[in-house]
């Protein structure tokens, strides 16, 4: 009985220690100001694109409203982790409670699959509008938009609701400094005096499953898109399908790319150093890289911005 509530205690009496990214650097201030630059155009960004897709009718459309979904999630997927990350650096306090660690790892696990869903819906899309162009504005209309972004988010929420509390239930006697600059699952399982093979092994066909499903709906759109353009005769028809995969195809690899290192590669080729740079990827380029790829390479969108920012200056001026 005593031990039972020692471990209690060890678990959500004492906080966490999060290391950080560049603890042992001389360089820690420089390094630091430049992901907080990262973190600021991340969200500046994101939040543009939400707001340019929301502003603007011509942007009305199902593929934008995915990409304004997207860029919601990026938004505040990078919200979860550098503001603390930051706030420790500034005071020094790398201290984080049990509550707010499992907060964190629930809003991280489940941004993170609702991304991985909402790809999948967003490859569907671009195979509806390729494949069945006719039929495409009845078949994805607004409604199914917000059904299948609705999924999107649910699944993501059932993942975080599965993972967290069990993670959090487990006994922390060992050190209590998680090597990471955030409550990563994989990095708070080592800190367990318990044995956590079978729950990390359940956890990754989990993982497979949460990745598995969404791969093979992008596989099979693609493929089926990759037909169409085959057999289309005009090459302005092919270069226009090309063009509109492109960006997508470009995120799901940076996306997809980082979550089968993590959570699909056996734990013995992990390292801590190399989990940390492959959280730094997904946690916070890929939410910089998200709006820079379907903005800069996107006519739709660098003609509302440039709309909006002549309105506002033509307003402006008007005021004065």
């Amino acid at each position: 009985m005593k031990e039972t509530m020692w471990l209690e205690n060890q678990t959500y009496g004492t906080d966490f220690i999060l290391l950080g990214l560049f603890s042992q650097s001389t360089y820690s201030p420089f390094f630091y100001s430049l992901i907080f630059i990262i973190f600021v155009v991340a969200v500046t960004g994101n939040a543009i694109l939400v707001l340019l897709i929301q502003s603007n009718p011509h942007l009305h459309t199902p593929m934008y409203f995915f990409i304004s979904q997207l860029s919601l999630m990026d938004m505040m997927y990078i919200s979860v982790t550098m503001p603390k990350m930051l706030l420790n650096q500034v005071t020094g306090i790398h201290n984080i409670s049990a509550p707010s660690c499992g907060i964190q790892m629930f809003l991280y696990v489940t941004l993170g699959t609702a991304e991985c869903f909402l790809l999948a819906a967003m490859s569907y899309d671009r195979y509806m509008a390729i494949c069945h162009p006719l039929r495409y504005p009845t078949l994805m209309n607004h409604r199914v938009c917000i059904l299948l972004a609705i999924v999107c988010w649910l699944l993501g929420s059932l993942d975080g609701f599965t993972l967290t509390p069990i993670t959090m239930n487990f006994p922390f006697c060992k050190t209590r400094e998680i090597q990471n600059f955030f409550c990563e699952i994989l990095a708070l399982l080592k800190l367990s005096c318990s044995d956590t093979s079978l729950y990390e092994t359940v956890m990754y066909l989990c993982c497979v499953l949460m990745l598995l499903i969404p791969v093979i709906v992008i596989l099979s759109s693609y493929s089926l898109i990759l037909l169409t353009i085959y057999k289309m005769n005009t090459s302005t028809g092919y270069r226009k399908a090309l063009f509109t995969c492109s960006s997508h195809l470009t995120v799901v690899f940076l996306f997809y790319g980082a979550a089968v290192y993590n959570y699909m590669i056996p734990p013995s080729y992990h390292t801590a150093e190399k989990d940390i740079m492959v959280s730094v990827f997904y946690t916070i380029l890929t939410p910089v890289l998200n709006p820079l790829i379907y903005s800069v390479r996107n006519k739709d969108v660098t003609a509302a911005l440039k709309k909006m920012l002549w309105q506002n200056l033509v307003y402006g001026n008007f005021q004065k």
